[in-house]
């Protein structure tokens, strides 16, 4: 037969067979199905040629740009090819490794023909470029859920899509390299334990012995011992399979690679993986937490095993002996590629870009209009509390909104959330506002929190992470991750929301293990990334009106730095309003002067009563002053300074040069930040004031009040009074 359209560039084609004659004149899914109906030869045989062609397709892909890692999905092809046959295609990884074997997935199923994707050339001429398939998942690719870059987070997205999606399955793999990241079980744990009938998620772990460069943590551990420790975490139902159990081909090791098995040895194991991969599905998809546990040596199949099947390196070509031989041995004939094609197809129901999930924008309960306070100026309210009111007013619209925070709500002073909404336990309690059904998930492990809110808002529902700012940036990788693959989407999903209370300022007596708002630095030099957004909200009335504006965004990542004190307010709701919406407002200027014009350009909530006390002083000598809050300072970078048309959901909205210059001019500028300054990059970017210095945050210290903290870290009414007389020159006579 001539090879399918899609062979167009697949190098080695093998000979026809005898079982194939037997077993593949048909798929083993049924045009009308959505996976096989039974695990019989035909389906063992076809699971087989997918495996194969999942092996061929990502080495000789690799190898086409001497680069890329084979190894560990090699390893994972049975399991991977196992749950496509059993209708399972909602399937995300914790491995960016893999990203070559994924990509050959939907190649083979069709999915990149969305991307222009229609051969094995246009595969190998897309692979690591520019708009095409990046080394690592993006979460961008068409039928594939979400990213994978660091490890330790593909759990987090199963989870979600579990919760979002009780109908369904969402495997994950995991690599015995990253079991290393202690909190991967621990968050599988956590989850069991705060939604125990949640359990429609599996992970698969590919147990190769390897790790990027040299043997894994856990190569050692017995069959028992892994089965034990999967089960200490709640896993009741651990299946197992071992090629070692199967091999006649006397290899050594722990470790063995099935396809240098006899033919039957082979089918025996493959049998082995599809009734694992069933019953393991089965389990969970019955109330049961489960794992599938797939124990075969990492490069299976291709061109050399170990560490040393983990990354091609240049001269690692399609045409150097030990990986032409692999491509030579693995090679499909047309007729079973073409095969292979119509029933990855059918699996769950068509193509992983038209079928899974993440495809799709969920249907959500209206957030516009919650209810706000409207704060007078000049009284005090506590910024925290007032955002409060209205997270607790979403989660009673949403109820799959869920709320994360590792340090407590109360802690924070937005108990009423916790009063709302309950704390998520299986010990009921309402002294402690707990209650099996809750919406605030606590696994007092920050990666745990972000990872869940994070994962949520990919997958399309809404979420809140609340953190400590001094804690946050334990979990600030996968909102980082989430963030960047937002902003690569080819669908509308709600902004990950964060809020970060308790700032340094507020823990003068716990010391510098609490005061880290350096976090805010991180944050803040990601937004040129150009769906980034870091707001100072500067009281209650800017808080309600942050939170308001984020939830109603798309794409987007944004983060809320707060006070959890009673602060004075500045600003009507109107002037909130404005202040999120176009980056600054002004909180107060001099009326009556014809001196020097000093501004403070100022982020945060608290840090204002050091400015407005340098205002009297300054005033009193006779000098014109300014405050401009900078709520929202990605608003007021220059579009060419942000990356905002690169975003799937572009926001090109940028303060324009004569608003920037009505709030910003004066014959000196004074940054002022009670945290990170970076956030304060775009003001002197633009600034055309001939005199600028920049105050802000040093290092942590006890200290028995927030005043006594800013001290020592310079920020006094007396140290911006004297900076700014430095820049203007003495008082006037």
């Amino acid at each position: 037969m001539t090879a399918p359209t899609f062979c167009e560039g697949i190098l080695h084609f093998g000979a026809p067979s005898s079982a194939f004659t037997q077993y593949g004149a048909s798929s083993a899914i049924a045009a009308d199905q959505t996976a096989i109906t039974e695990i019989n030869d035909q389906a063992v045989y076809q699971c087989r040629l997918i495996v194969d062609a999942l092996r061929y397709t990502t080495l000789q892909l690799c190898a086409s740009k001497e680069s890329g890692h084979p190894g560990g999905f090699a390893s994972s092809a049975d399991a991977y090819a196992a749950l496509v046959l059993l209708g399972h295609t909602n399937i995300v990884t914790e491995v960016g490794h893999h990203a070559p074997g994924f990509y050959s997935a939907m190649f083979l199923d069709g999915s990149l023909e969305d991307m222009g994707i229609h051969t094995m050339n246009d595969l190998q001429a897309r692979f690591r470029e520019r708009d095409g398939l990046l080394g690592h998942l993006s979460g961008a690719i068409p039928g594939l859920l979400a990213p994978a870059g660091p490890l330790g987070q593909g759990q987090h997205f199963a989870i979600a899509g579990a919760y979002l999606n009780r109908d369904k399955l969402f495997p994950c793999t995991i690599g015995d390299g990253g079991l290393g990241e202690p909190y991967i079980l621990s968050a599988f744990k956590h989850f069991h334990t705060s939604y125990p009938d949640v359990t429609n998620f599996l992970p698969v772990l590919v147990w190769n012995g390897f790790s990027q460069e040299h043997h894994s943590m856990v190569s050692l551990m017995s069959n028992a011992q892994m089965r034990d420790y999967w089960k200490a975490h709640d896993f009741g139902n651990v299946v197992l399979i071992d090629a070692k159990d199967f091999d006649d081909a006397g290899q050594e090791g722990a470790y063995v690679d099935s396809t240098l098995f006899s033919d039957a040895a082979r089918t025996a194991f493959t049998r082995a993986v599809l009734e694992g991969a069933q019953a393991a599905a089965n389990s969970a998809m019955s109330g049961t937490m489960s794992v599938l546990i797939i124990k075969q040596i990492k490069g299976s199949g291709i061109h050399i095993h170990g560490a040393k099947s983990h990354n091609l390196y240049p001269g690692d070509t399609v045409q150097k002996p030990a990986i032409a031989a692999a491509l030579e041995k693995g090679a499909l004939t047309p007729a079973a590629w073409e095969l292979v094609r119509t029933t990855m197809q059918r699996a769950g129901g068509g193509s992983a870009s038209r079928t899974v999930v993440t495809e799709f924008e969920r249907a959500l309960p209206d957030a516009s209009n919650l209810p706000r306070q409207d704060f007078a100026v000049g009284d005090k309210a506590v910024p925290a509390t007032a955002m409060g009111h209205m997270v607790a007013e979403l989660g009673k619209r949403d109820p799959l909104f869920v709320v994360t925070n590792a340090d407590g709500n109360e802690a924070s002073n937005m108990k009423i959330i916790n009063d709302v909404l309950k704390i998520r336990h299986p010990t009921v309690d309402p002294l402690y506002n707990q209650s099996p059904t809750g919406q605030v998930y606590e696994p007092l492990n920050e990666d745990a929190c972000a990872g869940f809110a994070a994962a949520l808002a990919l997958f399309g529902g809404r979420s809140l992470w609340l953190s400590y700012e001094s804690f946050a940036i334990n979990g600030w990788p996968i909102v980082q991750t989430v963030g960047q693959a937002m902003a690569e989407l080819r669908r509308k999903t709600p902004a990950v929301v964060t809020m970060f209370t308790a700032g340094a300022l507020e823990q003068g007596r716990n010391g510098w293990t609490h005061q880290r708002p350096e976090i805010e630095n991180y944050i803040g030099g990601q937004m040129r990334n150009g769906n980034v957004y870091l707001l100072y909200p500067a009281d209650a009335n800017m808080i309600q009106a942050a939170y308001g504006w984020a939830v109603e965004q798309v794409n987007k990542n944004i983060s809320i730095i707060a006070s959890k004190s009673p602060l004075t307010v500045y600003t009507t709701p109107s002037q909130a309003n404005a202040a999120i919406e176009q980056g600054a407002v002004t909180l107060y200027e001099s009326r009556d002067s014809s001196w020097e014009t000093i501004v403070f350009a100022v982020t945060g909530d608290m840090i204002y009563q050091p400015v407005f006390e340098a205002k009297d002083k300054l005033e009193a000598a006779g000098y014109r002053v300014r405050i401009v809050c900078v709520a929202n300072p990605r608003r007021l970078y220059r579009a060419a300074d942000v990356a905002w048309q690169h975003s799937s959901e572009a926001d090109g909205a940028f303060m324009s040069d004569t608003d920037f210059h009505g709030l910003f001019d004066g014959d000196a500028l004074i940054g002022v930040s009670g945290g990170g300054t970076i956030a304060l990059e775009s003001v002197l970017l633009r600034s055309r004031a001939p005199k600028r210095d920049l105050f802000g945050w040093q290092r942590g210290e006890t200290t028995a009040s927030a005043n006594e903290l800013m001290a020592y870290n310079g920020i006094t009414a007396d140290n911006l009074t004297a900076c700014a007389l430095g820049m203007v020159g003495e008082a006037h006579e």
